[in-house]
């Protein structure tokens, strides 16, 4: 039997979110301290089943993955994916804008970031506004999605220094996410 281009893309596309999906299973069971034989007993499944689902031999329903992950002390959650925006402003400064705000993990939101060279502490309100000044300037796509959370940066936005361009770019972005939160300007 020969399959067309798509077909061979689409399985291709299984395959990969089938492997990802193992990995979120192994990731889960890790995270939870337990061995296979301990999170099939208590979801439900056998242990050759997750052990299938952890190497990507096969694909459990929506329904399953759930219940597997709520046995390891997680939540399968629908979460908007979040992309951004290369802008040329008016004075000719590339400034990359995320589609929407989103929060991020606490290791990640009060961790460090390195900048131009320079090391940040982002739990050091100061520090935070130092870096999210640069960020919001210069940084990279994954650099803002990986260190820029949302409701850190509503809160620090009126002491931030930015370039009037810089703020021009990101200010819907921000009056949208504080208008969603009932925060008054």
């Amino acid at each position: 039997m020969v399959s067309s281009p798509l077909e061979r893309a689409l399985r291709q596309d299984v395959a990969l979110w089938a492997r990802r999906g193992g990995l979120l299973f192994k990731q889960a069971r890790h995270a939870a301290s337990l061995n296979q034989k301990a999170l099939a007993s208590v979801s439900g499944t056998s242990r050759t089943t997750l052990s299938a689902y952890e190497h990507g031999r096969k694909s459990p329903t929506l329904e399953t993955a759930g219940r597997i992950l709520d046995a390891a002390g997680f939540r399968l959650v629908l979460e908007a994916k979040v992309e951004c925006v290369t802008r040329v402003t008016g004075e000719g400064r590339t400034v990359h804008v995320p589609s929407r705000l989103s929060r991020l993990p606490v290791a990640a939101a009060l961790g460090s970031v390195q900048v131009g060279g320079r090391d940040y502490d982002l739990s050091d309100r100061g520090e935070r506004r130092a870096a999210y000044t640069a960020l919001l300037c210069a940084g990279e796509p994954g650099e803002l999605l990986a260190h820029v959370d949302g409701v850190l940066l509503i809160d620090l936005w009126d002491e931030l220094v930015l370039p009037d361009d810089v703020r021009a770019e990101w200010r819907p972005l921000v009056e949208e996410a504080r208008h969603e939160a009932g925060v008054v300007n």
